[in-house]
Parts: structure tokens; sequence; C-alpha cells
């Protein structure tokens, strides 16, 4: 998991930071992307793909993150600016935003990205395809994240308990999907995302 980052820091290179993103998927809520700068000889064997991880172990490696960390930077992109510019473009912005945001913290010298191409910054930008289970510093920003965007769903779960949002977060599964049939969609929902195109077009609103 220190392969890429120890590559970089025998060329030299200081501080290294790692950004992912959490939500492309889901028809309702943010996307959520952070960025974080480990120290150079940082390990923790249990930091890994926020996917593969239990939402107990994520929400205790949050914790150890955030106090081992040098930089976090969160961002959140809203359904509506997802509607907006897309997902893709969206997760893009909120990558970047995020590198800002640790960038104000300490001097980030490289990038590395979960298979996100990133060449508007004037540092060197590595996208590594399944970052997230080939580099502690993404995986780490994958678990910031998915917590993140994991806490705004339980927000949105207690102000519309009737859809489940605390089950499936936000993911199209099939009790989420008679749930917008039955209860229909609200403003947090993203409009051009097919089961809700469907929706909005069958109930003409």
């Amino acid at each position: 998991m220190r392969e890429y980052e120890n590559k970089y820091i025998e060329q030299g290179f200081n501080v290294i930071a790692g950004t992912d993103e959490a939500g492309r998927g889901p028809l309702v809520g943010p996307v959520v992307c952070a960025c974080v700068v480990l120290p150079n000889d940082y390990n923790n064997d249990e930091i890994n793909d926020s996917k593969k991880l239990t939402e107990k172990k994520r929400e205790k490696l949050y914790d150890i993150i955030m106090k081992d960390a040098l930089a976090v930077g969160v961002s959140i992109i809203s359904a509506k600016e997802i509607d907006e510019i897309n997902i893709l473009e969206a997760s893009r912005k909120g990558m970047i935003e995020s590198y800002k945001e640790a960038n104000k913290k300490i001097k980030i010298d490289v990038l590395l990205t979960d298979a996100m191409k990133i060449d508007t910054l004037d540092i060197p930008v590595e996208k590594i395809i399944k970052g997230d289970a080939k580099s502690i510093s993404i995986a780490a920003a994958s678990i910031i994240a998915k917590v993140t965007r994991d806490r705004l769903l339980f927000e949105l779960d207690k102000k519309y308990p009737e859809y489940g949002f605390k089950d499936h977060k936000g993911y199209p599964t099939k009790k989420h999907l008679e749930a917008i049939e039955k209860y229909g969609i609200f403003d947090e929902y993203r409009k051009t995302y097919g089961p809700v195109k469907k929706i909005i077009e069958k109930q003409g609103n």
C-alpha cells in the first residue's frame, strides 16, 4: 500500500497526497471527495479501500486518520451541481477542491488519484486504476469521503425516514426504488439519473 508513495519519496518529493470520492452511483445526495496527506513513514495495515471495510471499521479508521494525517481536505458537490456538470466532472471538481483545501495546510508535491485524470494542477498527478486498493493515501481519502457522505445520508434519513437511506445510502436498491415510486422525489435527488428521470416523467413533476 506504500509502493506509489515510496516511489515519489525516492525521487525526492516530500509531500504525497491521495484523493478519492464517495457517492458516484447513488440517486440522491452529494458526491463527497477527500484528499489526505499521511506522514512519509506512516503505515496502518487496517487502512484499505473503504468498500472493503465494515461501517464500524470505517468509523474507527476515520478518527485515526483525522488524528494522524498531516492534512485532510474535504469537498462536497451537491446533487444540483452533479445534474448541471455530470458526475464525472463533479467528482473531478471535488477532488481538485479537496486537494486545494489540504494544500492550505501543507504544500503538496504530488497528488495520487483513484483513476481520475486531473491535468490542471501545477504538480505531478498520477491516476492509479483501483488506487484505493493500492495506495495508503488514496485508501485513507476513500475512508474520509465515505464516512463523511454516510453521515450526511444519516441526516437525510432523519428527515425522510420512509426512504430507508440509513440502509442503502441512496443507492438504487429495490427498497429505494419502491420508496421513490411511492413517495416521489425531493430536492436532494439527482434528476439526470435514469431511475429518477423515469419517476419525474411518470409523475409529471
